[in-house]
């Protein structure tokens, strides 16, 4: 099967690398699979302090979820696998990840990045969740974890309307840690990484517990947002949203 995640170990710090530029790294079920694969290694190697996640190529992160995967019936095996949507962000790591953010993260892509623990984003970097512009919301902890992290007036009109911002605007409103030249990114996201690598682990590990119980969404949270999503995904909206968008026209709601 094609490597649609790579995975390289450096010392205490792991790069995990989505691998499909040719689709923008879009996640179908395979990555996904991967993903959750590599997550899996990450928390069983005990030599491993912290997590990168990036993207492969120049032009996006991760363009979500690969709507044709979806089209084709891998829907579930993309959403509701172990760990979530991409086998991600609702994985329960015990290990920092930090997502070096190399272009556009897009919907699902950027509920990856929201799940993540820390953010370096090069400075052509985009992020946005314009899953309302389809028909559907972002259900995958976008709606859940954005309010939590910036302001919430800020977040609502970016959950409500789907627009996009740049990484400047994203560094603002404190949604990433730094903003960088895209030929330094992974440099300046292993940098970060060895500054926590340095720390001992076990405290590290408490720390990401007690923070995220704090700000982070509850199971009571995830379940809502879960009824949500089974009722919108199956509207004729949902439907309407994906077919305009591969069609390439605007789309009709009916509000069913």
């Amino acid at each position: 099967m094609e490597s649609r995640v790579l995975y390289e170990a450096d010392g205490d710090i792991a790069v995990l690398t989505l691998n499909r530029p040719e689709r923008r790294n879009a996640i179908d079920a395979a990555a996904a699979a991967q993903l959750r694969e590599a997550l899996d290694r990450l928390e069983a190697d005990g030599r491993l302090r912290v997590g990168i996640l990036t993207g492969a190529g120049d032009r996006a992160f991760c363009a979500g979820m690969d709507l044709r995967a979806f089209a084709a019936g891998q829907g579930a095996a993309i959403i509701e696998g172990r760990g979530g949507f991409a086998g991600f962000t609702a994985y329960p790591r015990t290990k920092p990840v930090i997502a070096a953010v190399n272009g556009a993260a897009l919907g699902g892509g950027c509920e990856i990045v929201l799940a993540c623990d820390l953010v370096v984003a090069a400075s052509g970097a985009v992020f946005g969740l314009p899953e309302v512009t389809r028909g559907l919301f972002a259900a995958s902890g976008g709606a859940l974890r954005l309010p939590l992290m910036i302001p919430r007036a800020r977040a609502l009109e970016l959950l409500l309307t789907g627009d996009s911002v740049d990484a400047a605007t994203a560094f603002a409103l404190g949604l990433v840690n730094r903003v960088v030249p895209a030929a330094g990114l992974l440099a300046e996201a292993r940098a970060l990484a060895r500054r926590i690598a340095a720390n001992a682990p076990l405290s590290i590990q408490a720390t990401l517990k007690v923070a995220r119980g704090a700000t982070g969404p509850s199971e009571a949270l995830w379940s809502a947002c879960d009824s949500e999503w089974y009722r919108i995904a199956g509207s004729e909206d949902a439907r309407e949203g994906a077919a305009a968008f591969a069609e390439k026209r605007p789309p009709r709601w009916r509000g069913r």
